[in-house]
């Protein structure tokens, strides 16, 4: 009462085959271990090459402008003080 039984459980297995079909069971069960192997395998090379992408590209620089040629309006990361 409540759980099942393995008599259950092989009857709900010979439904399935009937069904489906023992081909087409191995056929999702190949597919289904293809995907788990291509999600590993794309984890691993996913946080190798992160990894080695922050160890081979420095930081980036700061950029600055060209003060020679700036408007005379223009301030750009300095403050003025009044004298």
């Amino acid at each position: 009462m409540g759980g099942f039984s393995w008599i259950h459980w092989v009857v709900v297995l010979l439904i399935v085959v009937l069904v489906f079909g023992t081909k087409k069971l191995r056929n999702i069960g190949s597919d289904l271990g293809g995907a788990v192997k291509g999600f590993k395998d794309g984890m691993r090379d996913g946080s190798s090459s992160a990894a080695n992408a922050d160890a081979a590209t420095p930081p980036p620089q700061q950029v600055t402008g060209n003060k020679a040629g700036s408007d005379a309006n223009t301030v750009d990361v300095e403050t003025k003080t009044k004298s």
